[in-house]
């Protein structure tokens, strides 16, 4: 695993943590809450795309 992919991860994190307390604190929770959910998909986007990559990694390495 690339210690590149937890670098951006934790990145989005952070970022999305400053902006969740910044909308909630000026009273737009539900823009809060989407901008939340938005960085859970792209980050799972991420993770997605490395187990693809695992899978295919390990389908050539048992040649199937």
């Amino acid at each position: 695993m690339d210690v590149d992919l937890i670098f951006k991860i934790a990145a989005v994190g952070i970022l999305v943590a400053v902006l969740n307390i910044l909308l909630s604190r000026s009273g737009r929770d539900d823009q809060a809450l989407m901008v939340t959910l938005a960085a859970l998909v792209v980050v799972l986007a991420l993770v997605v795309q490395q187990i693809s990559n695992l899978f295919t990694l390990i389908k050539s390495l048992f040649g199937l």
